[in-house]
This record gives C-alpha cells, sequence and structure tokens, in this order.
C-alpha cells in the first residue's frame, strides 16, 4: 500500500542516518580497492543485465550495470545505491530489473565507498566524486541514444544526487526520486520530484521530510509518498515491487510530459 502525503509525511524509525549537507572541502580518498573488490565479486555473478564501465576524472573505469528492456526502451533510469556497498545491492539491485521490466533501460552506477569502518559524516566528501559518476552516467546513456532521463537514488545515494543536482553545471534530467533521504533539498528542483519514505523510517529521513514537502515543484507529479510497510532498507520483495510500481507510473507520467 502506499499513502501520498502531499506536503508532509508521518512515519517511524530508529537509529541514527546522515542527514544531507553540503560536501565537505576537504578530501577523503575513495577506497578504489574496496571497488574493485565489489567488481570482481558482482560481475561474474550478474544474471541480468551487463557490466559496463564509465571514465570520470579520478577515475577511467567505473562500475555500472546497464539493464535493457526486451521492447523499445520507454526511457533511462541511473540507480544509484545507498553507503557503502555497490550497484547490485539490495534494493537496488531489485530496482534496475524491476523497472527494466517495466520498459526502462536502468544504469545502476558504483558510488565511492571508503573503508568498511568509516563513519557516515566522512562520505560527505566523496560528493564531488559521486556527481562526477552521475555526470558520467547522464553522458553515457545520451551517447546511446537516451531521451528522457530519471535519477532514483537511495539513502546516502540519494544524498549524492541532491548534492550532484544542486550544482549549476548539472546536467539535465528530467524526473528525481530520492528514496530515504535525510535532509533538505540543497536546491529547489527543477525537475518532477518522487519523495518516497518508508513508513518505518530512520528517524533523520522523518525528521526533514516536512522540510522538504514546501519545496516539491508545483506539477501535477510531484509528491511525497509513504510506502506501507516498508523500513529504509526495502528488503522485503513485496516492498521492493510496490517501490517499483510507484515509481514506475511517476516516470512514465513524468516523460510523458503530463506533470
Amino acid at each position: 500500500m502506499v499513502r501520498a502525503l502531499g506536503r508532509s509525511v508521518v512515519s517511524a524509525g530508529a537509529l541514527v542516518f546522515l542527514a544531507f549537507v553540503a560536501p565537505s572541502a576537504l578530501a577523503v580518498d575513495a577506497d578504489y580497492m574496496r571497488e574493485e573488490r565489489w567488481a570482481r565479486e558482482v560481475v561474474p555473478s550478474l544474471v541480468v543485465g551487463d557490466a559496463v564501465y564509465l571514465a570520470t576524472p579520478a577515475r577511467s573505469k567505473v562500475l555500472a550495470i546497464l539493464t535493457t528492456p526486451a521492447a523499445t526502451s520507454k526511457g533511462s533510469v541511473i540507480l544509484v545505491h545507498g553507503l557503502g556497498v555497490h550497484p547490485d545491492f539490495g534494493v537496488t539491485s531489485a530496482l534496475r530489473s524491476l523497472l527494466a521490466d517495466m520498459g526502462y533501460t536502468t544504469l545502476s552506477v558504483q558510488m565511492p565507498v571508503l573503508a568498511a569502518d568509516a563513519p557516515r559524516d566522512d562520505y560527505r566528501a566523496t560528493f564531488p566524486e559521486a556527481g562526477n559518476r552521475l555526470a558520467a552516467a547522464i553522458a553515457y546513456l545520451r551517447s546511446r541514444g537516451a531521451g528522457k532521463i530519471a535519477i532514483v537514488a537511495h539513502s546516502v545515494g540519494a544524498a549524492m544526487a541532491n548534492a550532484y543536482l544542486a550544482q549549476p553545471d548539472a546536467l539535465r534530467i528530467d524526473a528525481f526520486v530520492p528514496v530515504g533521504l535525510a535532509g533538505e533539498f540543497a536546491v529547489t528542483p527543477k525537475q518532477p520530484v518522487l519523495d518516497v519514505v518508508a513508513e518505518s523510517e530512520l528517524p533523520p529521513v522523518v525528521a526533514s521530510a516536512p522540510q522538504r514537502a514546501p519545496r516539491l515543484p508545483a506539477d501535477a507529479c510531484s509528491r511525497q509518498v509513504t510506502i506501507i510497510g516498508a523500513d529504509h532498507y526495502f528488503d522485503a520483495p513485496a516492498q521492493q515491487k510496490l517501490l517499483a510500481a510507484t515509481i514506475g507510473a511517476f516516470i512514465e507520467r513524468s516523460f510523458a510530459g503530463r506533470c
């Protein structure tokens, strides 16, 4: 069940989570060896989708997983995973396949990771590099002829995407879906936004959702929704399918210009 909340949201949760702040000017080196270990584990086990590699100023080969629909693509979706994991992990893995089944090309991109014991706050300094990877993903899809592009980002990945889209030179996208975003929008969004919150969310996500609501675009697509029965991680297959259906309906309407 999905509950649409318009301009406000009420839910419950536990644990302490990273709230959005602007990227730090101090450099924290991403753990590229850890990324490579993830790639060695993920790529041979892929059943759906193909490994592709993006180039950024910091990395000549950034892993991404391209999944194409059986029929003509209805548009493209960049997927951004959460803290310290990889592009075929958890709810991101489920969404890249489920959205492809709905007719969308999906590109799930490896975001910068730090050491396994790195505190969450340290990830703020990776946001600029994450932004470069998002720019590379958009450019890659455009080079393949993509017309409409959405970003669907979970947890800390949503904070990374939020920071990138605030940059004045951010490449154009057509829809943004933050899932479990802690913090306010860095700037008022320029594209339709589906702001997704789980019913049993983490406290900073719950606290910041009402602050984001007034800044949602005043169009016929943008809204906040609560996914009933889900927690922050969307581990249950039934909740993953409900999340995918909710996102798919929003993207379809946005890409069709019905906002």
